[in-house]
């Protein structure tokens, strides 16, 4: 804001009129009525008068002047007093002269500089509000995706997951056909087995199992594809390559059989019934596709290698693992011919070659896997 100047007698200037008018000018004049010679003349009582006169009216008009400025400066500290608190400043109006005009001047500045600042800072305080209430929301949002992550990583691998959850165009998993590997695993004689236990303890029996064969696939990077009672159906090569996928799946597969060997054998020391696994593995083309109907939907494999794994866990006894010719190709080291075989599958006039690996125990306890000519003899598909 620009100073207003107006034509007047400044502040300083009014005080030294007013001294002069209230104490130098009588003081002059009283020394001037005492020392004049003349004091004789036939008139002084009038010249006495006309000086206590001219006295009287100087004091009253330096009085005047300095009441004057007195009553400004007053209105002044007045007005310019600091509200309470909440109480906007405003801006003074007032009829002052001199270096208190300047003063007022001053005064306007500095409150139309605080009221923008006070404007500023509500403004600023809407804008943290927003902000705020949005960074309560993302965080909110990021909780419910973690969550949502941590729910989905329980049913199918990372990779999995993240495709899921950075999917924007509305169809989570788009169908596709790709070469994959597929594994089914499968307790031997499950239904004997349960027939003398209780439905508690073989519940947990399968949760006991199912925890750490699913620990496996995560992390060798299988994605579950479901359970169908006490068996498991796993893919691999669903976001790597065919050869990745069936080296994961094999290296998998080989794990299981020796972590369950493991569990078995804890089971027996406490007493608890044991069981054998049998694992059938095979690569080939299929459909990844999410079948079901509009409001449950199963990202599942379709295809003729699926059926194949499916009779390849059949044929595989406890403690074996059946890997499909397709499989083999792509491991780091070539199996040896003993451990092949040829199956003959119903429906099909080309029996299915496949691979027989087995896993036990040696004579000090570790579990190893056993040479290929101790596997089992073929038979029926």
């Amino acid at each position: 804001m620009e100073r207003r100047h107006k034509k007047g007698i400044s502040f300083y200037r009014k005080i030294r009129i007013s001294l002069a008018l209230m104490g130098v000018l009588p003081f002059l004049l009283s020394v001037y009525l005492f020392t004049r010679g003349e004091m004789q003349t036939p008139t002084p009582t009038t010249l006495i008068i006309f000086c206590s006169a001219l006295v009287l009216f100087s004091m009253l008009v330096g009085f005047s002047l300095l009441r004057k400025s007195s009553d400004q400066m007053q209105m002044l500290a007045k007005k310019t007093s600091i509200p309470e608190s909440g109480e906007t400043m405003q801006p003074l109006d007032l009829k002052v002269e001199g270096e208190l005009e300047d003063i007022a001047s001053n005064f306007n500045t500095v409150v139309e500089q605080l009221n923008q600042a006070h404007r500023d800072i509500q403004s600023r305080s809407f804008q943290l509000q927003a902000f705020a209430s949005d960074l309560s929301e993302t965080y909110e949002y990021l909780e419910n995706e973690n969550s949502l992550r941590t729910q989905l990583c329980r049913y199918v691998d990372k990779d999995l997951v993240d495709k899921l959850m950075v999917s924007r165009d509305g169809q989570l998993l788009k169908n596709e056909r790709k070469n994959v590997t597929v594994m089914f695993a499968d307790i031997r004689s499950f239904t004997t087995l349960s027939e003398h236990m209780e439905p508690e303890d073989v519940v947990a029996m399968l949760n006991e199992y199912f925890t750490l064969m699913i620990d496996i696939l995560f992390k060798n990077n299988g994605m579950l594809d479901k359970f169908v009672g006490d068996q498991i159906m796993a893919v691999f090569g669903h976001i790597c390559d065919e050869k990745s996928g069936a080296r994961s799946a094999v290296r998998a597969a080989l794990e299981m059989q020796k972590a369950t060997v493991v569990l078995m054998r804890e089971r027996a020391q406490k007493g608890q019934p044991v069981f054998q696994v049998g694992i059938g593995i095979n690569t080939g083309g299929a459909i990844l596709a999410s079948v079901g109907s509009t409001n449950r939907r199963d990202y599942t494999v379709i295809g003729d290698t699926v059926n194949t794994a499916a009779r390849l866990e059949k044929h595989a006894k406890g403690l074996e693992i059946a890997i499909g010719e397709r499989t083999c190709s792509h491991l780091p080291k070539k199996m040896p011919h003993s451990a092949r075989q040829e199956l003959q599958m119903k429906n099909r006039l080309q029996p299915l070659v496949c691979y027989i690996m087995r896993v036990g125990e040696d004579d000090s306890g570790k579990v190893t896997l056993v040479k290929p000519h101790l596997a089992a003899a073929p038979q029926e598909a």
